[in-house]
């Protein structure tokens, strides 16, 4: 499973874009390694480049990033409107798809070796991959820039870096260096630079450290000749872009000012603009599954690639959870099944149920679709669960509407998990007939289809239960407990056969 990181880069040259491709060239030329952005700024005179790397080989593409910036750079000359402490200002490390922040965090500290050893840049580690908690955030380490630094780094201990010696480099400066979650960088103008006082309230106003909002950074800066808010949104999921900009343009407005336009400096993840455009929009009930052209990538695709699932199912959200677990598991099962019947067909030895193995073949194929299907079906139930719990309780019949709005969505979030229950009782039963007519030399893997269905179906069953506790009519869901235990028993008895026989097989 390919383990993949976002890294982007925030180098000191906005203007000369032969640099800027000097330095996005290196960065591409390492194998593996897929350049998605370059996103230059004159005023701020700072380039941001975008590159996605399995974590094998991002360190390298990282530091040859470092490297041509380090030759072409001269910090010394440098003047823009944007903090910086070095050539290669910082370089943050974002877990994406099967990556974990402890492996951002790994990569951080191994390109903060070796630029201080290859490079003679000093390295001071921060957000997640700080060492120490004064270094946390960047505005911090970043403070007074390059200039203080290089007077400070070699007489006061707390300046002293991570990696390094304590001396900056002459032309490249230092270097910020960490690990954390996705940021988008995200810049509001507010018209005429007349109006810099008020960018620099709004900024004072919006960003975290000065009583603003939650992982907000912010500040007010003249570019272009025009008032731009500049700011750093650290979490999305908690404090979204459309409440920053909201926030911005209510305390511009309260000084007579309104907001010109915005703009996104890098990518930004497209939940983040749908979010945004159903806030607006005044959207009930969205989901990004409404979107066409994801419903096209998907059916195109294949779907979801299963580092993806697997990261989507660590994310700190409710779904997809254990009910989609219990349909994937199972439809894995499944495809074993399909897996040990191929390896029997067309054998000899097994010529007497080589018709029961195609048809068993062909039944399990379809049970994986059906499976796969449910693994989203799961999800989608578990949100109109919470749509449901959303709705206005301020009078009576509000209430009323919404309890049984409620009973609703939940017995329809039992039924799924129940479909989900049936489908993996049914592959226990293929899984019991592969194990005791199949290719013997395939047992354990119809053994452990078994142990799949087993898992899958006692999975969806303790989500029917969950759903059916939380009703307050309790009566509507007593038919669905009935018949997912007697699902789990049937599916049971089918998974002690094909078990029996991996242990006779193999207990000797």
């Amino acid at each position: 499973m390919t383990r993949l990181v976002e890294c982007v880069p925030n180098f000191s040259e906005g203007r000369d874009a032969g640099v800027v491709a000097a330095i996005r060239d290196a960065i591409a030329a390492v194998d593996g390694a897929v350049v998605l952005d370059v996103s230059s700024d004159a005023s701020h005179h700072r380039s941001v480049i975008t590159f996605v790397a399995p974590i094998e080989v991002a360190v390298e593409a990282a530091f040859q990033g470092m490297r041509e910036a380090a030759q072409r750079i001269d910090l010394t000359k440098h003047q823009g409107e944007h903090p910086r402490l070095g050539a290669t200002d910082v370089v943050p490390f974002i877990p994406l798809e099967g990556a974990t922040m402890e492996d951002c965090i790994a990569l951080a500290r191994a390109l903060g070796a070796r630029a201080a050893s290859e490079l003679g840049i000093p390295v001071f580690l921060y957000e997640r991959a700080a060492t120490r908690p004064d270094r946390e955030n960047l505005a911090d380490v970043r403070r007074g820039e390059f200039e203080l630094l290089r007077d400070e780094i070699g007489t006061n201990p707390n300046r002293r870096p991570d990696f390094g010696d304590a001396r900056v480099h002459p032309t490249a400066g230092a270097t910020a260096i960490g690990a954390r979650p996705f940021l988008v960088a995200y810049n509001v103008y507010l018209g005429d630079k007349s109006n810099l006082q008020v960018a620099k309230d709004v900024a004072k106003a919006l960003r975290h450290s000065s009583g603003g909002l939650r992982y907000v950074k912010g500040l007010g800066l003249e570019v272009d000749g025009q008032a731009q808010v500049s700011m750093n949104l650290t979490d999305i999921e908690k404090t979204p872009l459309y409440r920053a900009f909201d926030m911005v343009k209510m305390e511009a407005q309260a000084q007579g000012v309104s907001p010109t336009w915005s703009e996104v400096v890098g990518l930004v993840p497209e939940r983040a603009l749908f979010e945004t455009a159903a806030r607006h929009l005044q959207l009930r009930h969205f989901t990004p599954e409404l979107v066409l052209e994801r419903k096209v990538r998907a059916a195109v695709s294949g779907g979801e690639s299963l580092a993806g699932f697997v990261a989507s199912v660590a994310a700190p959200t409710p779904a997809p959870g254990g009910g989609s677990v219990s349909a994937h598991v199972a439809a894995l099962g499944a495809a074993l099944s399909q897996m040990v019947a191929g390896l029997t067909i067309g054998k000899k030895k097994y010529a007497a149920v080589e018709a029961e193995m195609k048809a068993l073949a062909l039944e399990a194929a379809a049970l994986g679709g059906t499976l796969t299907g449910l693994v989203a079906r799961d999800a989608t139930a578990y949100d109109g669960v919470m749509n449901a719990y959303k709705l206005p309780k301020e009078t009576e019949e509000q209430v009323a509407a919404r309890t049984a709005a409620i009973d609703t969505a939940l017995v329809h979030a039992a039924q799924v998990p129940l479909d989900t229950a049936r489908a993996c009782a049914a592959v226990a039963r293929l899984a019991a007939t592969a194990a005791t007519k199949g290719n013997s030399n395939a047992v354990s893997d119809a053994g452990v289809a078994a142990l799949l269905a087993e898992a899958g179906c006692k999975g969806a069953a303790y989500n029917v239960r969950i759903n059916v506790s939380s009703l307050t009519n309790r009566a509507l869901g007593a038919p669905l407990l009935e018949e997912v235990a007697a699902v789990l028993k049937d599916a049971m008895h089918h998974v002690g056969v094909a078990t029996a026989a991996v242990e006779a097989a193999i207990g000797a």
